[in-house]
């Protein structure tokens, strides 16, 4: 590492190894080591970032995951000479698959105890809302993907003191609507064709699953759906007997799961597999882990899934997919992982841009990073990550652009090999395989 230093506010001088760098390559290896310049090791004052995470509970199968990428992105990030020389530092606090307390709690412990310079999460099962207060009482920034509207709400309403907080995907208010426009998408292309015009919703009680279930039952008779079947499970749920007895009694075109645990969509499918309805069956989210596949096997394939954030399987994709499962096994998770490690990558990017990471407290520079942070244009194997300057949530493909290298994409992925991950079908040009009727499913 170079003797001299640069003062707080400027980034290396070396601008022509920078540019030379941005454009050999995507992402922020190239970008991160033109700022670095010479400083091929990480070797400064620590940078501490924090992840308040469900690493035990109901959820911690994600939880675990997002250990994981925030793991190797900051190997990464550290052999390329860290932030400006100095290296990533990870902790992380057990928010134990709960709700609002214990998460402000653990964002509290890591900023009193850690002075994290950042928050970087996938999702809690919280309100959506519950590490604003923290990181705006101490200046910092927050990047979660616990994709929810009401982030952008809030946001919105009180720009001037929410500066910090980033939520890394698009709200889940793209979900249902993005789903009927799915399926009238390979209705379109001759790839499905509805049994009926009946949909069946399922949902569980949280914000995410109604608000996702409300926009398909809202907006299903513009579709030429009618609606058969909405109904809130207990979560979590193992037996879905009296569900499925309902299903089977008046079977619909379509079954839609908004309610997204793994294991409890697992559930449903060994059970449905038992006598299964004339249905396309999506599963919200959960159906895109590996443990879901586990543990329903041969149940799993035929089904649908969709995310606003996972792996693609486009050259970028599948290479960190490759070396995340080449680190943490077959049964490992890239579409989970895969969400903190992109945060952690654009969050040394912005801060690298801004000068450096501000401590808790430093206002000044912390506001320097989020506003990088609101003008990067970010490509990593999860998509594109753009900033919505008023919400701070990143713009959605296609819903809110047109443009794929603009938005980050809405993807759809088939199990069509319960030992495989599923194949992405849609959207353009994203889609590497085409939807595949069910075997359940009559011909």
């Amino acid at each position: 590492m170079s003797d001299r230093k640069e003062p707080r506010g400027t980034v290396p001088t070396n601008r022509r190894n920078f540019l030379k760098a941005a454009g050999a390559g995507v992402g922020s290896a190239a970008v991160l080591a033109g700022l670095n310049g010479s400083a091929t090791a990480a070797s400064g004052e620590p940078i501490p970032i924090g992840c308040p995470a469900p690493l035990t509970g109901i959820v911690a199968a994600d939880g675990i995951e997002f250990r994981r990428g925030l793991e190797l992105a900051a190997e990464e990030i550290n052999e390329l000479g860290g932030i400006l020389g100095r290296p990533v530092e990870l902790h992380f606090v057990d928010t134990e698959s709960k709700g609002d307390d214990v998460v402000i709690q653990a964002a509290q412990r890591l900023v009193d105890r850690q002075n994290v310079h950042a928050l970087i999460t996938g999702y809690n099962l919280e309100t959506g809302t519950a590490l604003f207060d923290v990181v705006a009482d101490a200046s910092i920034i927050a990047m979660h993907a616990n994709t929810v509207a009401i982030h952008d709400e809030t946001v919105k309403s009180e720009p001037d003191r929410l500066w910090g907080t980033f939520q890394i995907d698009p709200p889940e208010i793209f979900y249902g609507v993005g789903f009927l426009d799915f399926v009238k998408d390979i209705e379109a292309k001759g790839q499905f064709e509805r049994p009926n015009n009946k949909i069946a919703i399922i949902t569980g009680p949280g914000t995410y699953s109604v608000n996702i279930a409300n926009a398909m039952r809202d907006n299903a008779a513009n579709y030429g759906l009618e609606v058969s079947l909405y109904e809130t499970v207990k979560v979590p749920i193992s037996e879905w007997g009296p569900t499925l007895a309902k299903l089977r009694a008046d079977p619909p075109a379509i079954i839609a799961v908004t309610h997204f645990y793994p294991q409890d969509q697992a559930q449903f499918m060994l059970q449905f597999a038992n006598d299964p309805t004339n249905s396309l069956v999506y599963m919200q989210y959960g159906a895109s882990l590996a443990a879901f596949r586990d543990v329903a096997g041969e149940a799993t394939e035929g089904v649908v899934y969709a995310t606003v954030i996972g792996a693609l399987q486009d050259e970028i994709g599948k290479a960190f997919s490759k070396k995340y499962i080449a680190r943490y096994g077959a049964n490992s998770s890239p579409n989970s992982g895969g969400q903190t490690y992109q945060a952690l990558h654009s969050y040394a990017v912005a801060a690298a841009l801004a000068g450096g990471s501000g401590a808790p407290y430093e206002e000044e520079q912390n506001k320097a990073v989020a506003n990088r942070l609101k003008n990067l244009i970010y490509r990593g194997p999860m998509g594109t990550y753009r900033c919505v300057p008023d919400t701070l949530s990143a713009y959605c493909y296609p819903s809110q652009t047109n443009d794929p290298s603009l938005g980050m994409p809405h993807i759809f992925s088939q199990v069509q090999d319960h030992k495989s991950d599923g194949v992405l079908i849609a959207p353009v040009p994203y889609d590497v395989a085409s939807f595949k009727t069910p075997g359940w499913m009559k011909s």
